[in-house]
């Protein structure tokens, strides 16, 4: 029996939560369609193609993991805000391996609705750091590495990589301190770097 009321909205919902099931690869009009019980076609009154489903699976997501590290950062800033920020990213990320998949590539250029929304972690992520006094000249990069580091680690968590016995929550841990540590490092050798420049 075909699902009554679709919207956009829930259309996207219900494609969220079947790649988070099944896994961002197995994202197709056809799954989605079964899932909800209506014939392909009509997805796309809803949709824009499989692209703009993609799309918006992709907005759901990033405006979600943007949610969760700006209700962990309340507050924090410098290494107590790294924490919670890096926990509440790998938390979102565990809890919704699919969703997290569809964020990794950025949006194409001439979206400006998707640079926005792509944007907001990243000012989460940038306010926290500025407990490090980080000169805002290095704050692309300095991001870059922490979210390289994090997603490393993240990515090899979910795809089953970490097999000795050891607590992974204590090596994630390890990751996180030892960029609070760098952190420091980094922030004083930059300023002085440029006071010399």
């Amino acid at each position: 029996m075909p699902r009554a009321g679709l919207t956009p909205g829930v259309v996207t919902a219900e494609a969220a939560s079947l790649v988070d099931e099944r896994g961002f690869d197995a994202l197709s009009l056809a799954a989605l369609a079964k899932r909800l019980g209506v014939a392909t076609p009509s997805l796309y009154k809803h949709v824009d193609g499989w692209d703009g489903l993609v799309r918006e699976v992709s907005l759901l997501s990033v405006s979600e993991l943007a949610e969760r590290l700006r209700s962990a950062a309340v507050g924090r800033s410098g290494a107590e805000g790294v924490r919670a920020v890096f926990d509440a990213y790998r938390r979102y990320a565990l809890e919704h391996p699919g969703r997290y998949a569809s964020i990794q590539r950025a949006p194409a250029a001439s979206d400006t609705e998707a640079h926005t929304h792509y944007a907001r972690p990243v000012e989460v992520i940038a306010a926290v750091l500025r407990g490090f006094s980080i000169p805002e000249g290095r704050m692309v990069h300095t991001i870059r590495a922490l979210r390289s580091a994090v997603h490393g680690f993240v990515d090899l968590e979910t795809r089953g990589g970490f097999g000795l016995p050891e607590d992974v929550d204590e090596s994630f841990a390890v990751l996180v301190e030892g960029f609070v540590r760098a952190l420091d490092g980094w922030s004083g050798r930059a300023t002085g770097e440029e006071q010399r420049g």
